[in-house]
Order: structure tokens, then C-alpha cells, then sequence
């Protein structure tokens, strides 16, 4: 190792300091981070922002910071960079992740020197060619010819162009450091296997600003290139979402990539891995139109030699761990989830949860939206994934623009009938206008109990989850066990997913997998257990 050293602050989903939500995951993205400065041969660490609020004297150990949030991340990336100045005084502070997506509001309410805007791997390699690798802030026309940056100038916020998406991953993410996080054997650590998303599509609604779509077609044309482009300006994708802006079309890591990082991660003890995607079932999709971009969200179908071959060699993989481990999908569109891909995920991955996005259960709302599939088209791939034995997670999202009593009643009732069928958990956001989404210009909406139209499909999603889980009491899970939060108090997590574990023992091995059986129902996001 030389040159400078790097702490690399893992903030995602941190809000104001400290994970309300998903304390067990461990995202890609930081560890990406990781996988390019070790790979260019500089010194780094991981951290939570807990173990940084908690005690940072540490940081002066480190000569630049690097800190990855999101938009609703920013309050404790405010306060990670401000314990940094406390302790480094002038020293460099970097921050990344899809908060960078509106590099100037970030800027302003930050004290961070320079931002990394959209996929980081080139723009760090250019970065660590500079006076940067020795700790050093660069000189501003070095970082004017690097592109995907936004820094602070004499006349103001600087913003380069952004990089357009690389079509061959040279780096991996770091394994080494995943042992940074201090329950990581017992969480969910995501592996990326596809970067990027297929649904070039465009919102029908009107935006703040009195664009709308013109009807020109452009967006299923067949020619694939031509439905990059929107003569209105209309940003790509269903409106309340910013990856087809920031990363492009989708793009997959190689076989051998994804199975070189899942194997070193089952050897160092991980046993919850993640195939994280915008949609898993793109994974290699774009080969079935190469040399054009994979601009159409459903057709072709997916390709199903790759992804069999991806998840045998994965099971292979499995087989020669002594302990147990479980792998899961993060997502797939419902128009690709065909009876075919259904039956080789349960092939390989039997009774694994499948996150299927539905969003509104209005037909016209969902066009509206920019949904590439629609509420039916939800509903079957519910039906479809209960009959080949696997486990449906289902996401819908509360307040989005164009939201009416009729669209929230109808969202109800496809709710109802997914449950019906065999969901078991309807996953509910509130929406947020995010940067580099068509719905960016959006205000965001009232909480659920100020709206009743929001109210009425939460409310509807609490009762769903409240009942599923009552069918849970005395059943006997496999759990891992992760903080202990008080004398005789512990949270677990059920290693094939579901809800979180308050665990009941007077001692228990933290990070590291115990049978319990569960007891109580404490809410529908929580339940009681104890040791069996």
C-alpha cells in the first residue's frame, strides 16, 4: 500500500445518523468503492455511520474521506463531514451515491469538497491520478477534465459532464472489507449483477414545469437507440425513479465476476447473499440485441441459458459451504417473469423471495407513471411465482403524482388479491421526488396521515403484513443473530428472510444462525421469539 489512505462511510439509509430500516443490509456500492482503491493499491476502511457517531476519533487515522448516501441520507452525511472537519481540519471529503444526483443542493447543504456523480469506478481512477492520491484536494482544471464531477469554484458550484456508463466493469467490489461491518455475517450482503435498467419508457403525466409527452412514439419504436431520446425533454423510466438517468441501459457483470465474489464471501462467512439488480431477469439480455442498447423492458424475454447457468454455478458454489446460506432476488419486472425464468429460479433457488414492483393497482395510473408492466401483469407474476413454490415480496408506493381515490381503491383491491393468492409481503414507500427523475420537480406529498388516500393503501398493507405474520406464531425459523439491545434482548433476522426478530434469551452468539420459534406478533414488521 501507498500514497493516501481512505475511509469510506457507509451512510445509505442512515436518514438523520442512525438505520431506522434494513439494519441488516450490506449495498454494493461502498464496497465498490473499496474494490477500486484496493485494486490501485491504496489503503482503506469501511464504516457505518454509527461507528462513526458513536466514537470518531478514528478519522484522524485517514487522509481523505469518502461518504455514500441517498437524497434522504443527506442530514447525516451533513453531520459525518462535519465530525470530519472537527477532527482533520482541511482534509479531503468526498461524497458519492444517488444523494450526488443534485450535486448543487448537496453542495450547498454540505461542507463536502467534491462530489462523484453516477458510477465511480473511472471517475475515481482519473481522481487517484491527481494530487488526490497523496491526500491532496486537486488543482480545479484537473478536476474540470474529469468527467461525472461537481466541486466548488471561484464563481461557484463547477458540474463536469457525466460519464457515460462503461460497458465492461474493470473492478470487483472489495470482499476484504464486507468484515468492516460488525454483523456481517448474519446480513443481507448484496452482490450487483446487473447494472443499469431496461424500461425506457416515459411518465404520461404532465411535469411541474408543463412538459408533456407528445404521443411521437418514439419511446416502443423497434429501433432501440431511438428510444434513448424524448423530444420533450422527459426523462426515461417510470417517473419516480433515477437509474435509467444515472446508469444507463443495463449492463451485466460477467458469470466468472459475480462467482469470484460469492465464492470469497461464502468462504469469509457471509451466509445471506443478495443478487442485486434493478431487474435480475435483464442479466445478460442485452447479448439477445447487442449492438444495440437494451432500451426495451420486455421483450425480448430474458435470457434464459445465462441466468440458468449463473444460479447452477451459484448452487455449486453453495454445495462446498458446510454451513448453510441462503440467496435471494432483489427484483424483477413482471413482464419478464415468465413461466420459464419462474421455473429455473425455483430449480436452483427453491422457496427464495422473488421482489416483484406493482406500484398502484390502476391500469391507467401505472401507464402514467412509466411502469413498464402493469397491475395484472403484477397479479399473474404473484400467481406464478406461488405456483412454482416461491416466495412473492410485492412493492407499492403511496402518494405518487396523479394518486385519486379511485386509483388508491383500486391499489387496495390488487392488494387484496395478492394476498389472496399467496403474497407474503406487500412492501409499502412513501414517494419521494428524487434527482434525475422525471418526477425530480415534484413536491413531496403529505405523510399517509395527513392524505386519505394514502392512509387508505397503508393501512391496507399493515393489515395484509399483520395477518401473515399471525400465521407465523409457533412456527420454528432458522434466525441469525445480530444486536444485542439490552440484558436478555436480541435482534435476529430469519435467514431466509422475513420479519425482523426480537429475540428473547439470556445469551445468544451474535453473528451466528440459531433455531428459534416464534411466540408473539409485535407489530407487522416485528415479531417475538425465543430459543429453541
Amino acid at each position: 500500500m501507498s500514497g493516501a489512505s481512505f475511509v469510506i462511510v457507509d451512510a445509505l439509509a442512515s436518514e438523520r445518523g442512525f438505520k431506522r430500516f434494513t439494519r441488516d443490509v450490506i449495498g454494493s456500492g461502498p464496497r465498490t468503492v473499496a474494490g477500486v482503491l484496493e485494486q490501485l493499491g491504496f489503503e482503506c476502511r469501511i464504516s457505518t455511520s454509527e461507528q462513526v457517531f458513536r466514537d470518531s476519533a478514528f478519522l484522524s487515522d485517514f487522509d481523505v474521506l469518502m461518504c455514500s448516501g441517498m437524497t434522504v441520507d443527506i442530514p447525516s452525511m451533513r453531520k459525518i463531514v462535519d465530525l470530519w472537519r472537527r477532527v482533520n481540519g482541511d482534509r479531503v471529503s468526498i461524497a458519492g451515491g444517488p444523494a450526488a444526483a443534485d450535486p448543487y443542493f448537496l453542495l450547498r447543504k454540505t461542507g463536502f469538497d467534491l462530489l462523484v456523480i453516477s458510477e465511480c469506478e473511472e471517475t475515481l481512477k482519473e481522481l487517484l491520478g491527481t494530487a488526490l492520491n497523496e491526500g491532496k484536494m486537486p488543482a480545479v482544471d484537473e478536476l474540470r477534465s474529469i468527467r461525472g464531477l461537481a466541486f466548488r469554484a471561484e464563481d461557484g458550484v463547477e458540474v463536469t459532464p457525466l460519464r457515460p456508463p462503461a460497458f465492461v466493469f474493470w473492478f470487483e467490489p472489495s470482499v476484504d472489507r464486507v468484515v468492516d461491518y460488525p454483523y456481517f455475517r448474519v446480513s443481507r450482503v448484496y452482490v450487483t449483477c446487473v447494472r443499469g435498467c431496461s424500461n425506457y419508457r416515459r411518465t404520461l403525466l404532465t411535469l411541474p414545469d408543463g412538459r408533456k409527452c407528445n404521443q411521437c412514439g418514439l419511446c416502443a419504436v423497434d429501433n432501440l437507440t431511438e428510444r434513448y431520446y424524448c423530444p420533450e425533454g422527459i426523462l426515461p423510466g417510470c417517473g419516480f425513479c433515477s437509474v435509467p438517468s444515472l446508469f444507463g441501459p443495463p449492463r451485466s457483470r460477467s458469470e466468472e465476476s459475480i462467482l469470484r465474489e460469492i465464492d470469497r464471501l461464502l468462504k469469509i462467512g457471509v451466509n445471506r447473499i443478495v443478487l442485486g439488480a434493478s431487474d435480475f431477469l435483464d442479466f445478460q439480455r442485452e447479448k439477445l440485441v447487442s449492438p444495440h442498447p437494451l432500451t426495451d423492458p420486455c421483450l425480448p424475454e430474458p435470457n434464459y441459458a445465462e441466468i440458468e447457468s449463473l444460479l447452477y454455478e451459484i448452487k455449486k458454489l453453495q454445495y462446498k459451504i458446510e454451513v448453510r446460506t441462503y440467496v435471494s432476488i432483489e427484483n424483477v419486472k413482471p413482464c419478464l417473469f415468465t413461466e420459464e425464468a419462474a421455473q429455473i429460479i425455483s430449480n436452483y433457488l427453491p422457496k427464495t423471495t422473488v421482489h416483484i414492483g406493482c406500484e398502484t393497482g390502476s391500469e391507467q395510473h401505472s401507464r402514467n407513471v412509466g411502469r413498464p408492466s402493469t397491475p395484472n401483469e403484477s397479479l399473474m407474476a404473484v400467481k406464478l411465482a406461488v405456483t412454482y413454490g416461491l416466495r412473492p415480496y410485492v412493492y407499492f408506493i403511496h402518494g405518487l403524482p396523479g394518486q385519486t381515490m379511485d386509483t388508491a381503491k383500486e391499489t387496495v383491491e390488487i392488494m387484496d388479491k395478492m394476498a389472496k393468492l399467496g403474497a407474503e409481503k406487500i412492501t409499502i414507500y412513501r414517494f419521494k421526488p428524487l434527482p434525475m427523475s422525471a418526477f425530480g420537480d415534484f413536491k413531496t406529498p403529505p405523510p399517509a396521515t395527513k392524505n386519505k388516500f394514502s392512509k387508505m393503501i397503508l393501512d391496507k398493507a399493515k393489515q395484509i403484513n399483520l395477518e401473515i405474520k399471525k400465521s407465523m406464531i409457533g412456527k420454528t425459523v432458522e434466525a441469525a443473530v445480530a444486536e444485542k439491545i439490552k440484558p436478555g434482548e436480541y435482534i435476529a433476522y430469519p435467514l431466509e428472510e422475513g420479519p425482523t426478530i426480537l429475540l428473547r434469551a439470556e445469551t445468544a452468539s451474535q453473528n451466528e444462525s440459531v433455531k428459534v420459534k416464534i411466540s408473539k406478533i409485535k407489530s407487522e414488521k416485528l415479531v417475538e421469539a425465543v430459543l429453541v
